[in-house]
């Protein structure tokens, strides 16, 4: 399996290449050359796995450049109840006859990002080890991939991390995640602006080559595609347990900000996975939901996206979303390539002659919440069905419910858990969110963060000071 870029301006890699350097050289992201299938007889012959070895199983169709008895060590050495708080890793929950939760927030950051990114700790080290390389990961974060990303790298050989996030942009929680770990290969940047400020800031750094070669940037946030792939396991996951036959269909709804964790169920569904509808749920940043509803994409400037009480999705820019668009425009990077010129240019592109594909073709429905949605949900759903959900996952859930079909199971994946937003959890419900016994003290740790205005060559002379060569 060779991977190609979304604007199609480079020559084809290898897995452990694109691992290593996340965005690709022309601007554009990673995407495998060809989707791989999955058979009706192989998705049976998957149920008896554990996750650990259902992941193996399905990054071996994209990892084809390691050997699989590696990747299995690897997802082995990852999945395990230790980390994870239980032997099945990924439970599902059940609401109600309508929804079922998928908890992907069992992890030590208590949100999805750990899923992949436990993994990729892992499999940067073993591909590190095997190049005699070291790597500087730049990433920017809205909340909790950097925690997610911090957990699973610090202390990795070869591997430092530089993460940028916007100020006084995260819950409490959040913050004191990051900001207590002292491992010397961490560094916490708490940059003035907003989460797509920090994003373009990464991009600019990353599309500098140069600068890029010298330095050996990667990525861990979602444009690195191994965190996508690591991800697709899950609906796999998923699937097998909410259904009982071949070709039973499930739809999914995903909350989503920067278009990662849905594009790992459209690629997913491309790959054969049996999935009715991608319900796509925004907060008020729904810049997303009016592209799957108009068909036109306008991104929202820094001082137009609004700080909410789901933080996480609080992004106007989706990074992910180009590999979408590859997808609609048939596979033309040419075409994907003009579309970013453009909207560069005037702010927006319009793709509305192609609407009815987004659910006919891709499966793909949209639909948003506000504070005030969020709050009732939380609050409805821990009275009636006596379970606590963060305001990512309530976003979702509030969605979910506009979509369900008699027959056709309604699978939301769960985002994080309530202890990382008890200021609005409070509100909700009158009572704080409980916090894991292991977690209790986070708030009385002492901190390590560098704030600084949102200005390139500023972090770029920070990470110039602080890598170790």
């Amino acid at each position: 399996m060779k991977y190609i870029s979304t604007r199609g301006g480079v020559a084809a890699e290898a897995f452990s290449d694109i691992l290593l350097e996340g965005l690709m050289r022309d601007g554009g992201l990673a995407l495998p050359e060809t989707i791989p299938q999955v058979s009706s007889e192989t998705l049976e012959q998957w149920r008896s796995l554990s996750y650990a070895d259902l992941v193996a199983e399905v990054l071996s169709l994209f990892a084809t450049d390691i050997p699989k008895e590696d990747l299995q060590a690897l997802t082995r050495k990852t999945y395990t109840s230790d980390v994870f708080g239980s032997e099945a890793i990924v439970p599902l929950k059940k609401l109600d006859d309508s929804i079922t939760l998928v908890g992907l927030s069992e992890g030590p950051t208590l949100a999805f990002k750990d899923m992949a990114m436990q993994f990729l700790g892992n499999i940067f080290e073993y591909v590190l080890a095997k190049r005699g390389l070291r790597i500087n990961i730049l990433g920017a974060t809205s909340g909790d991939t950097g925690s997610a990303a911090e957990y699973a790298l610090r202390g990795k050989k070869g591997v430092n991390v530089f993460m940028l996030s916007p100020y006084g942009r995260m819950s409490d929680f959040q913050r004191a995640q990051m900001f207590s770990l002292q491992d010397k290969n961490i560094h916490n940047l708490s940059v003035h602006g907003v989460f797509d400020d920090c994003q373009d800031v990464v991009k600019a750094l990353s599309n500098d080559l140069a600068f890029k070669e010298k330095y050996r940037l990667g990525a861990v946030n979602s444009i690195n595609f191994a965190r996508i792939s690591a991800q697709i396991a899950y609906y796999f996951w998923a699937w097998l347990r909410a259904t009982n036959t071949s070709g039973q269909e499930v739809s999914f709804t995903v909350p989503s900000g920067n278009f990662g964790n849905i594009l790992s169920g459209h690629l997913a569904r491309l790959m054969g996975l049996p999935i009715r509808r991608l319900v796509l749920a925004t907060n008020e940043n729904n810049v997303l939901e009016e592209f799957f509803k108009t068909g036109i994409y306008r991104p929202r400037a820094s001082e137009q996206t609004y700080a909410t009480s789901s933080p996480s999705m609080d992004i106007s820019k989706a990074s992910n979303f180009e590999r979408f668009v590859y997808h609609l425009l048939d596979n033309d990077g040419a075409k994907v390539k003009a579309l970013w010129d453009t909207l560069a240019k005037q702010g927006y592109f319009d793709l509305s002659d192609l609407k009815p594909e987004f659910e006919s073709k891709f499966g793909f429905v949209a639909g948003s919440s506000s504070h005030a949605d969020r709050l009732d949900t939380i609050k409805q759903e821990y009275e009636q069905n006596h379970y606590l959900l963060d305001p990512h996952t309530a976003d979702g859930v509030k969605v979910a419910r506009e979509f369900v079909e008699e027959g056709i199971p309604m699978l939301v994946l769960e985002t994080a858990l309530p202890a990382k937003f008890t200021e609005t959890i409070q509100e909700a419900i009158g009572q704080a969110a409980p916090v894991p016994a292991h977690l209790a003290d986070l708030h009385n740790l002492p901190q390590r963060v560098e704030v600084m205005d949102c200005d390139v060559e500023q972090i770029r002379a920070y990470m110039v000071a602080n890598i170790e060569q």
